[in-house]
């Protein structure tokens, strides 16, 4: 989570929504990512998305088995529907998103093998989007 801290801070820097995400396989980081939603005027470059891309590409296939992802923020339901369709063993993540989060969804939107783990590092996480949004209203 720490790393997915990193490029949360990497999403800070560009005046994103800091977000971030990383997905390790075998213990080893194979992508990482952060929001890119404004640079590159994509409503879906999501941390999420971005890392789901990279991972396909560097695994050389569409599915994320034995992949986990760690991402500071509660996936929203398009990402958490394309999780599923990677078919991604573990989410981890550490704020809960309670505006847009995949878990206000009255059925869940995950593959039904993934396990979710939630809350880690949460106060560091909910810190950084604080911040950021907090500057915002300034």
């Amino acid at each position: 989570m720490r790393e997915a801290l990193k490029e949360a801070l990497q999403s800070f820097a560009k005046d994103e929504v800091p977000v971030g995400a990383v997905i390790v396989v075998n213990d080893r980081i194979i992508a990482r990512a952060h929001n890119l939603t404004e640079t590159l005027t994509d409503a879906t470059a999501h941390a999420e998305m971005q890392a789901i891309t990279a991972a396909a590409a560097y695994l050389g296939g569409k599915y994320l088995k034995e992949c986990t992802l760690y991402v500071t923020l509660e996936p929203c339901l398009m990402c958490a529907g394309a999780l599923y369709w990677a078919q991604i063993t573990r989410i981890v993540y550490g704020a809960t998103d309670v505006k847009r989060g995949f878990s206000l969804s009255p059925t869940s939107p995950l593959h039904p093998a993934t396990k979710l783990t939630s809350g880690i590092l949460e106060n560091e996480c909910a810190a950084i989007l604080t911040a950021f949004f907090k500057n915002k209203r300034k």
